[in-house]
């Protein structure tokens, strides 16, 4: 996951307000909210902390079996959710994505990070097909209907947390997080 400094640290400044955005819903939330909220915070942490550029910190060898350990805690609830709404699905595979990249990253030379093919061609062109898919799918519903039909988008929100438009941007700027992620794979 290490390309160039700069995008490096862009990418962990994303995806951590991205984390941090998803603790203030999960604040506000319940239930099945709550722990989708939760889990998204986990995700967000969790490649923020993976795409620290290698010149700022070298993850001893230990971390990367950590994060696959990590990743793969967090599929357990995904798939059970599963189970009742296919829409947990993305969680699924958004987690078996952090396991496959941390278990490719800890058999990866550290000099080779960044250089990209160190992971199996056609998972990762699997992977980047699906959350590019995501990303331009979630950009267009993030484009208000009104402003589609030439009208004035109006109506407001009680707080951060319960505004749906926010929730979807959180999604979409993780979704581009693990494009950017896949490609220096």
């Amino acid at each position: 996951m290490h390309g160039p400094a700069t995008s490096g640290w862009l990418l962990v400044a994303l995806c951590a307000v991205t984390g941090a955005y998803c603790l203030v819903r999960m604040r506000g939330g319940a239930g099945e909210q709550r722990g989708t909220a939760g889990g998204e915070a986990l995700m967000g942490f969790g490649m923020a902390a993976m795409a620290v550029p290698a010149a700022a910190f070298t993850p001893p060898p230990w971390a990367w079996p950590v994060y696959a350990v990590v990743s793969g805690a967090a599929a357990v609830p995904a798939l059970w959710a599963a189970r009742a709404a296919a829409h947990h699905l993305h969680h699924l595979v958004g987690a078996g994505a952090m396991v496959y990249m941390s278990v490719v990253m800890a058999g990866t030379p550290a000099h080779v990070h960044g250089q990209g093919g160190s992971g199996i061609p056609l998972l990762t062109g699997a992977l980047l097909l699906y959350f590019a898919g995501y990303v331009l799918l979630t950009g267009v519903r993030l484009v208000p209907v009104a402003a589609l039909a030439g009208g004035a988008v109006g109506g407001g929100s009680s707080g951060w947390g319960d505004r749906p438009e926010l929730t979807r941007a959180c999604r979409l700027s993780m979704g581009i997080a693990m494009v950017a992620m896949l490609l220096t794979l």
